[in-house]
């Protein structure tokens, strides 16, 4: 089997701010911006690597979202329990400053994992747990 990921998913709440983050804060390219009823769906990628990509989504633009659902997606995002992403830098603690000095929310500084990584840990725009990996 040939499996590989293309598209992963984030909500957003502001799209403006989340397109900073991923774009001017962690360097993401910006692939694909579609707007549609008032909502927006924003599709970034880590430069060089054009066959990965994250969407970054309204959480209640699908239509089968009821309001009581939409109340508790609001309230996992805000408490950052919704949604996370990992990524992987060569240089952990370069790259914690450098996100740091952007103003992002640290959840973590970098650590020595006991599982063979060194990570740190953002909070995006929307609440949602960005933790970056070195390998050890």
């Amino acid at each position: 089997m040939d499996i590989t990921i293309q598209y992963t998913f984030l909500p957003h709440t502001d799209p403006e701010a989340s397109l900073s983050f991923y774009r001017d804060v962690l360097g993401f390219e910006v692939r694909n911006d579609v707007g549609y009823e008032g909502m927006r769906w924003i599709t970034v990628g880590p430069a060089g690597q054009p066959g990965t990509s994250v969407v970054l989504y309204p959480p209640t633009a699908d239509p089968g979202v009821t309001e009581d659902e939409g109340r508790t997606i609001a309230e996992m995002m805000a408490k950052g329990t919704f949604a996370s992403i990992v990524l992987a830098s060569p240089d952990v603690d370069g790259t914690f400053e450098q996100v740091q000095a952007s103003g992002a929310e640290v959840a973590q500084e970098p650590i020595d994992q006991p599982y063979g990584v060194r990570d740190c840990a953002f909070r995006d725009p929307a609440g949602n747990m960005v933790r970056i990996q070195e390998p050890r």
